[in-house]
């Protein structure tokens, strides 16, 4: 079993989570205005994904810029890592590839904790790829224990490029928003992202 074989009911019963469902989790968290640069990237880019439309084509020109002009943003802050083996624990499933993984750490050569975001691409069925990124999530959470890094929060996204789902892992609660964000709400999406990176606000979240 790997991350991409997990439902949401798999990851609910394999990790005994609970699950919490609501919408707006992350409506008052605030924006990061996008760069000049990501705004005319995804302008450029958006319509040649769209037309491709695979997985490969919406992660490369949509969101990668996006994390990447997060970095840049975040002055590196933090570490992005883009279709690496991320093997936790294989007897729980926990191993497989993520499609990108953002780590708080300076260090861009392997995934080092802490772990602090999980984002998995899919070409359109975002509730398929729920189970598959709260499995991702728990991975890290387990990641980041195993090195004595104590992060309350993990976050976790799922999105199409121009459609975008958040959730977040709390001990074993985990809570999805209902709320889908796209394109046009970037600066909304860029400060989702950015979240994770300032742990003392997520007393708020």
């Amino acid at each position: 079993m790997s991350y991409s074989e997990f439902s949401l009911a798999k990851a609910k019963k394999g990790f005994n989570l609970t699950t919490l469902e609501k919408r707006d989790i992350f409506a008052n968290f605030p924006e990061l205005t996008a760069s000049k640069l990501l705004t005319e990237t995804l302008d450029y880019n958006l319509a040649i994904a769209l037309a491709s439309n695979s997985e490969k084509a919406r992660s490369e020109l949509i969101i990668a810029p996006i994390l990447v002009d997060l970095r840049r943003q975040l002055k590196e802050q933090i570490s992005l890592f883009s279709g690496v083996d991320f093997t936790v624990d294989e007897t729980k499933g926990l191993n497989g590839t993520c499609d990108f993984i953002i780590t708080k750490s300076p260090e861009i050569l392997m995934v080092t904790a802490p772990v602090i975001t999980i984002v998995e691409a899919k070409k359109e069925n975002i509730n398929g790829g729920l189970g598959q990124c709260a499995a991702s999530m728990v991975a890290a959470q387990i990641f980041n224990e195993q090195t004595i890094t104590e992060i309350k929060t993990i976050y976790g996204a799922v999105t199409t490029g121009s459609i975008w789902q958040f959730l977040k892992l709390e001990g074993q609660t985990l809570s999805i928003d209902l709320s889908e964000y796209y394109l046009k709400d970037v600066n909304k999406i860029l400060g989702i992202l950015a979240i994770g990176i300032y742990q003392e606000n997520q007393q708020n979240s």
